[in-house]
């Protein structure tokens, strides 16, 4: 089945491209989705949750949506933080695609679309939001979130949206195995938003 297969590199689905309407408190817009993509043919109600309830973006340093999709997530940020760089970073380059033709149609300038190996070593970020690719297997997805969260800057923190029935609680309890304390800090309709402090604890 196709959308299970949203984190591959090229996805072998038939594009079929429809809108996605992102309709929040202080934004709108009209997005591209496709088959291929995660949620391509409607919003995740999580990373409606996560935009809907997570802090706003800092003012300062660069932002990064990990596993960004088509971009609802780093669309938001950018939208909300003008003055802000953000990275939307996936290895599906359908969903890449997607981001740069959305951010393009919506004149947000502040996006960058890129493949995790093509953002340089020396980019650091201020805060990471992501609805994380859990399907991808929790070996992988451990070094996943262990190789970016070592790159925000200190003082910086994650908020990751996660169904507890897809183990956002035994996420939760990793994190902080791996020094990086880590809160609930919102539940609503079986989903979790953590919010992940930076710096390991007694790491660097």
């Amino acid at each position: 089945m196709a959308p299970a297969h949203y984190y591959t590199d090229r996805p072998d689905a038939p594009s079929a491209p429809r809108t996605v309407r992102l309709r929040l408190p202080d934004l709108e817009l009209d997005l591209v989705a496709d088959s291929g993509v995660f949620s391509g043919r409607q919003l995740d109600p999580g990373t409606r949750i996560l935009l809907r309830n997570a802090p706003p973006p800092p003012r300062d340093g660069r932002l990064l949506d990990l596993g960004c999709g088509y971009g609802p997530i780093a669309l938001t940020l950018a939208a909300r933080n003008p003055a802000t760089r953000v990275w939307a970073v996936d290895v599906n380059e359908r969903a890449l695609d997607l981001v740069a033709r959305n951010a393009a149609t919506a004149g947000l300038g502040n996006v960058t679309a890129s493949r995790p190996e093509r953002v340089p070593d020396d980019v650091l970020f201020a805060a990471i939001y992501s609805n994380p690719p859990i399907r991808i297997g929790k070996p992988a997805l451990h070094a996943l979130l262990l190789q970016w969260l070592g790159r925000l800057l200190p003082g910086g923190a994650a908020w990751l949206v996660v169904q507890r029935n897809l183990g956002s609680d035994s996420l939760a309890r990793w994190l902080v195995e791996q020094g990086y304390p880590t809160e609930r800090m919102h539940s609503e309709r079986g989903y979790r938003i953590l919010e992940v402090s930076g710096a390991p604890t007694g790491g660097a």
